[in-house]
């Protein structure tokens, strides 16, 4: 099947937002229930996933958590695209605060107090976590694009999650490293915190699939994609756009082109997650047990756990568009 053919039969499928939406009513029969847990503030690709899970009717979105780092800085950053959104009604649990570094979107979030968000607004993230996936009566689907020290912290506290939890994460290198590198890498979400990493490989999920460096680490938008989603009114594109020229002049990977900003995205490395709590028609998948080393490569190991890992695509370009049209079209805070 052609690419077009392809995309517009999976948006053919995808219920298309309403104003109704923008407020929290349910976009179809039966939403996924989604937990977002997200290092948002570090690498820009992470503002693009909570950008496109706004913009995805058919997720249920029943907590975002911030993860690693500076976990209060990050609710900043969630909480004001939330109110953009019109999402006040998604709790923000602020995850394990390891220290008080911001990042490179500091200055967007300079002067929002996180106080003054209209929603529920929960101290102990994990706690939160915990405490959503026992109370549903369905699976969760847990999309998580960051290191996982909330996630480690969950499973000690609350064993039982694991069963009660569909685990769609951004982890690992598998045969492909950065930037479609032949060699695999130490991919970040695992290398900045091994025994968390460890932890969640190792536990019972209900089910798991990850996008390792091999599928999400050659997403990129360029040309006439990128400048659909440049050119779009819609306030939340319009802030995503802002908060990546605030970033890009402090980030190394960003400053080496100068017309980065206006010529292309970086790479998108989470949407890729937040696709695959969709659907998993575009890539290839295996069932694969994985190892993680000290220095935080995650090596094949017919010993350990098998989850399932998106090792290939079956058609980028289709993903790039689908990921444009699920941006551009009108939804909330449009």
């Amino acid at each position: 099947m052609s690419t077009v053919p392809r995309v517009l039969a999976r948006l053919i499928a995808i219920p298309l937002v309403s104003a109704g939406l923008a407020a929290g009513a349910d976009a179809s029969p039966d939403p996924t229930p989604v937990i977002f847990d997200t290092d948002i503030g570090t690498d820009i690709d992470d503002t693009w996933a909570l950008v496109v899970l706004l913009k995805s009717p058919e997720l249920d979105v029943r907590l975002i958590t911030t993860d690693h780092g500076n976990t209060v800085y990050r609710a900043k950053i969630v909480g004001r695209f939330l109110e953009l959104a019109g999402r006040t009604d998604v709790p923000i649990g602020i995850g394990i605060r390891e220290s008080d570094t911001e990042g490179g979107q500091a200055e967007w979030v300079r002067d929002y107090d996180l106080a003054d968000f209209p929603g529920v607004v929960h101290e102990d993230g994990v706690q939160a976590l915990i405490d959503t996936v026992m109370a549903a009566e369905e699976t969760i689907t847990l999309i998580a694009v960051g290191p996982p020290p909330n996630l480690a912290a969950a499973l000690e506290r609350e064993p039982r999650i694991a069963g009660k939890v569909r685990l769609v994460g951004m982890y690992g290198s598998l045969h492909l490293g950065y930037g479609g590198a032949p060699e695999p890498s130490a991919e970040w979400n695992v290398r900045v915190d091994v025994p968390a990493a460890r932890a969640l490989f190792a536990a019972p999920w209900a089910d798991a699939i990850s996008t390792p460096l091999d599928t999400c680490g050659l997403v990129q938008l360029e040309g006439e994609r990128y400048a659909r989603v440049r050119r779009s009114k819609d306030p939340l594109l319009q802030a995503l756009i802002e908060n990546f020229r605030i970033w890009c002049p402090q980030t190394a990977w960003c400053r080496e082109d100068d017309t980065n900003v206006t010529a292309r995205s970086t790479t998108l490395f989470d949407t890729v997650a937040v696709y695959l709590a969709t659907a998993r028609d575009l890539v290839k998948t295996e069932a694969l047990g994985v190892r993680v080393t000290d220095e935080g490569m995650t090596v094949p190991d017919e010993g350990a756990r098998p989850l399932t890992w998106a090792i290939e695509w079956e058609d980028l370009e289709a993903f790039e568009e689908l990921l444009v049209e699920r941006l551009t079209r009108p939804g909330p805070g449009h």
